[in-house]
């Protein structure tokens, strides 16, 4: 607004209320981010807030463990970051906001840690001392629990540091054990024998959260089960008796299954034909007279994998499903010498449900010791006993004595093709059970830890029933644990997005009984007995003894989890209350599923700064997590407590490159939290977290982080300028709104809309809604407009009353952006609060975002200057034609008419200073049309302007061109700059 005076005139420069700050233009948030962050534990912020807190209404937000194993990857930034954000918002709206980090420490990925340690050196795991192996364990976690800890904080998020949650704290591992005892003592605990998905390289049990599933390339093969005669009673014999001696045939991409098949099972209703070979190509497996029993639908894709082209083959008849009914097969190997009769006996034929004819040949072959379909169409049969096979060892092997197979591998030890599935495949071919045989490339389930395949297999395992009756428990939100659990996600709780509730309720409603058990050493053990020789489904076949439970939790309490492994543990928990000789100890650990599900007991219930009714405000958590700590959160707590642990849940997206592709180390996309720390500051990756829509997918690169950067730097000078124009402001220089003029009425009004935005949008997490609102509001409404306006005033004025409202108004501003951006900008909001307000112990954070008037809200006012903007836009413009074709340098060297067709608006543009809104020194407002050589724009309806020269003379102090200038007591100045001199 103002410049310069030249050598001969006077200079009125130093006269000027120019803006007065050391506050930089340039960040340095790399370098300057880790002082915040040691005064902030110099000060105990953490500490002090919850001191302030009084009665205030609690807010948790419970934190999912994250791993302790390795550095932080920029999803787990992501997602620190959001809880922080969550924690911060609720804590400055007025809430005790607490937050108590925590870490999964038991677990495989560190126990396969170790004996990776273990192989380097040439020893075997199974050779140490189970204690000795275990306390390595715990040792390698707290290593990596320090490294996280220190890698979080440097993302400015704020908690109970010093005093975390862990797993395999003594006191977790005891409550952990005391939640299990809970399943043990209600009935929902049972051993059992059923398909699971098993992990061969890593010899356990596989929960869904843990299995991810990556294209894989398998064998395939087409084999034939020879018909054999019909049952008496299904039928007429005599009319089906073609069937025999011919060949169904099923597809599968497992040959390894083929050895464990017990039965064939069709499609009620579908349409199948018999099929006969009429000629064949050399190199095929059929040869003419061959009969076999297809789909209709898929016959003539099997023939086409058989090498057999169209002519090569007809349809004899149609078979209906009914007449398929009571025929038995014969598995290709029986009879194959050297089988030692392992697959003589006839194979089950029957109808299923599950069979489809959208692949394969419209026959499936069951394996139901290592299929689920088939396990519970035989169990709900009442026939597990006689098609359950146990030929797959745990490490993935046949066993020894199996025919043909025995020795063979279905995984090497690196999860790569052993030699089984060739094995299978050379004895069928050689026996003359093959039609076709191929490769595919599908997806399928891994192992997210070693990324090796999977395999289901059939293993005695602990499971908690999800539909047995929870003891006699309370049923307000249901009986069983599936019931309370689709309750909770129906009616208690909060789903956001709400999409989480649909694919959290499928889940449950789908899954079976959930698999306790894992075949490792470094967890929580299952701490139960079996009664010697006694059956699963024997009447006490468990030991439900409190007095054996509470000595249990005593030892755990003490020395932890170690306690059960421990020589003589057995005697030492049993003995004096029942004989030790008559039960077993069950050595196996509890899913760490398990362990994560229960940290509500011994985070929400059990410390003195959870939750005052055991409950979370909030869960939060990537959309994987409804598969996991969701998942497992909701099942364990419905098992024990009789519902969901949480009353909200927010599920946010995975990160992705910039082009959208998944992050790989391989492909060398990944982008490390540290990297951008170090380059740009953790204020930078806050503010893309906040200006990113985290219900889907987030991209991220430095083209990205670089606009994010340009987004900050027009922040920082937003907040740079009000730091220099509220230079020595004092309360005594306010004044009421009442006594404002209406430009600052107006931003009052907007000050009083985004409150109320701020608010529900922090109270609904929309951290992007809040962000884009504040962002929009200081470009547009301050820098763009207000700032831009008033800086004449605030520079020139001197003691006046429109110079303190703008101050009083730019002092609200202050402390308003600054608390609604500090759960975002947390260290850059603390440096612009600092350096208005220093002290030992000052801090932004320590604040709670002002209460804001709802009588500042003024409609009226905001339509008159809505139009009152969209005139000053004509205005500008025509302006910008006049500097462009350098007829004028400064808007102030103009003195425009405007022509106004609605009066209303006339009227408004009169009743203010209307000069000064569009920083010409002067301007004439006309109400009627505009002439026809008027400047107008095309969203400016109605306005014209007719572009004039200010006459007069340029005011040396504010650069105004006015008729007055040097007609005053200070040379070469207006009246309201010479006053201001005076």
């Amino acid at each position: 607004m103002c410049a310069d005076t030249t050598d001969t005139a006077p200079e009125y420069k130093h006269t000027l209320n120019l803006p007065q700050t050391d506050f930089p233009m340039r960040a340095g948030l790399p370098k300057r981010e880790p002082e915040w962050l040691a005064r902030w534990e110099e000060i105990g912020i953490y500490d002090r807030l919850r001191e302030k807190a009084g009665n205030r209404q609690p807010f948790t937000l419970h934190d999912g463990p994250p791993y302790a194993n390795g550095h932080l990857h920029i999803g787990h930034a992501l997602n620190k970051i959001l809880k922080d954000m969550v924690v911060r918002s609720q804590q400055m709206m007025g809430k005790d906001a607490r937050y108590i980090p925590g870490w999964d420490c038991h677990g495989l990925p560190i126990e396969w840690k170790i004996e990776e340690q273990y192989r380097a050196k040439g020893l075997n795991k199974d050779e140490v001392d189970i204690v000795d192996f275990r306390q390595e364990c715990r040792k390698f976690a707290d290593g990596w629990i320090d490294v996280q800890r220190d890698e979080f904080k440097r993302l400015g998020v704020t908690g109970k540091w010093e005093k975390p949650y862990l797993t395999m704290d003594y006191r977790a591992e005891r409550i952990i054990a005391e939640e299990f005892q809970k399943f043990l003592m209600t009935g929902t605990l049972y051993q059992g024998s059923k398909p699971v998905m098993w992990s061969p390289v890593e010899k356990t049990a596989l929960a869904e959260a843990e299995v991810e599933y990556h294209d894989k390339e398998s064998f395939t093969i087409w084999v034939k089960f020879e018909v054999v005669d019909p049952v008496a009673g299904s039928g007429d014999a005599l009319e089906n008796r073609d069937l025999v001696g011919a060949n169904v045939v099923i597809w599968t991409t497992t040959p390894w299954t083929i050895p464990s098949n017990k039965a064939v099972v069709y499609g009620a209703n579908y349409d199948y034909g018999l099929y006969e070979v009429t000629d064949t190509p050399e190199e095929c497996w059929a040869a003419p007279g061959d009969r076999f029993l297809l789909a209709d639908k898929l016959a003539g894709e099997v023939f086409k994998r058989a090498r057999l082209e169209e002519g090569m083959w007809k349809r004899v008849r149609g078979v209906p499903a009914d007449e398929l009914a009571g025929l038995s097969l014969k598995h290709p190997l029986a009879g194959a010498e050297g089988s030692q009769g392992e697959w003589d006996q006839p194979r089950d034929f029957r109808a299923a449900d599950f069979v489809t004819d959208e692949e394969g040949t419209g026959f499936v072959h069951c394996a139901p010791s290592h299929g689920m379909e088939e396990f519970e169409l035989y169990r709900d049969l009442g026939r597990l006993q006689e098609v359950i096979t146990y030929n797959v060892m745990d490490d993935g092997g046949f066993r020894e004595d199996l025919p043909f197979f025995g020795g063979t591998f279905i995984l090497d030890r690196k999860g790569k093709e052993g030699n089984a599935n060739k094995a299978i495949i050379d004895k069928l071919t050689e026996v003359g059970g093959l039609l076709a045989r191929g490769k595919i490339k599908h997806s399928y389930p891994h192992s997210w830890r070693s990324k090796a395949p999977i395999i289901y297999r059939n293993t005695p395992q602990w499971f908690a029933a999800i539909d047995r009756p929870v003891g006699d428990g309370q049923d307000t939100y249901g009986k069983t644990i599936r019931e309370r659990a689709l309750t909770s996600i129906d009616e208690l709780v909060t789903w956001t997005p709400q999409k989480g509730r649909n694919r959290l309720h499928a889940m449950i409603e789908q899954r079976p009984d959930w698999v306790l058990s894992r075949q490792r050493a470094w967890g929580v053990p299952l701490t139960c007995f079996t009664r010697k020789g006694a059956k699963p489904t024997d009447e006490g076949f468990l030991l439900q003894n409190e007095e054996v439970n509470a000595r249990i939790l005593e030892a755990f309490e003490a020395e932890g989890a170690d306690a059960w492994y421990k020589e003589g543990a057995k005697e030492r928990f049993l003995g004096g209350i029942v004989n030790p000789e008559e039960w077993d100890k069950v050595d196996d650990i509890l899913d760490v599923w398990f362990d994560s599900g229960s940290t509500h007991a011994f985070v929400l219930r059990d410390r003195e700064d959870g939750s005052e009714d055991g409950l979370a405000d909030l869960y939060l958590e990537g959309t994987d997590q409804h598969r996991g700590w969701f998942h497992s959160s909701m099942l364990q707590a419905c098992g024990t407590m009789g519902r969901a642990p949480y009353r909200g849940v927010l599920t946010h997206g995975f990160t992705l490159d910039e082009k959208g592709n998944k992050m790989s180390k391989s492909v060398g996309n990944t982008v490390s939290p540290e990297d951008v720390t170090k380059q740009y500051g953790a204020d930078i990756l806050r503010l893309w977290v906040a200006q990113s829509d985290y219900t889907g997918d987030l991209r991220i690169g430095q083209e990205i982080l670089k606009g994010v950067s340009d987004s900050y730097r027009r922040m920082r000078n937003t907040m740079r300028y009000l730091i220099g124009a509220l230079a020595h402001f004092e309360d005594s220089d306010r004044i009421e709104p009442a006594e404002m003029p209406e430009l600052e009425q107006f931003i009052l009004h907007r000050l009083a809309e985004l409150d109320t935005r701020v608010r529900e949008g922090y109270a609904a997490y929309d951290f992007q809604g809040v962000t884009q609102a504040l962002f929009n509001f200081c470009t547009l409404d301050l820098s763009a407009f207000y700032f831009d306006v008033r800086k004449d005033v605030l520079y020139c004025d001197g003691d006046t009353t429109r110079r303190r409202a703008a101050r009083t108004v730019l002092d609200l501003l202050f402390h308003r952006l600054t608390t609604w951006l500090a759960p975002v900008m947390v260290f850059t909001m603390e440096e612009v609060w600092l350096e208005r307000f220093p002290g030992k112990d000052s801090s932004l954070h320590l604040q709670d975002i002002p209460e804001t008037p709802q009588d500042w809200l003024n409609p009226d006012l905001a339509s008159k200057w809505a139009g009152i903007r969209q005139a000053r836009r004509a205005v500008t413009a025509a302006l910008e034609v006049e500097r462009t074709n350098k007829v004028i340098g400064s808007s102030l060297e103009a003195a425009p008419q405007v022509f106004v067709a609605d009066a209303s608006i006339a009227k408004a543009l009169n009743s203010v200073p209307f000069d000064d809104v569009c920083i010409t020194s002067s301007i004439e407002v006309t109400a009627g049309d505009a002439p026809d050589n008027a400047f107008t724009l095309p969203e400016s309806d109605g306005i014209g302007v007719l572009f004039q020269k200010a006459p007069g003379d340029k005011c040396l102090r504010c650069w105004k061109i006015l008729p007055d200038v040097g007609t005053h007591q200070h040379p070469g100045t207006c009246q309201r700059c010479s006053d201001a001199l005076s």
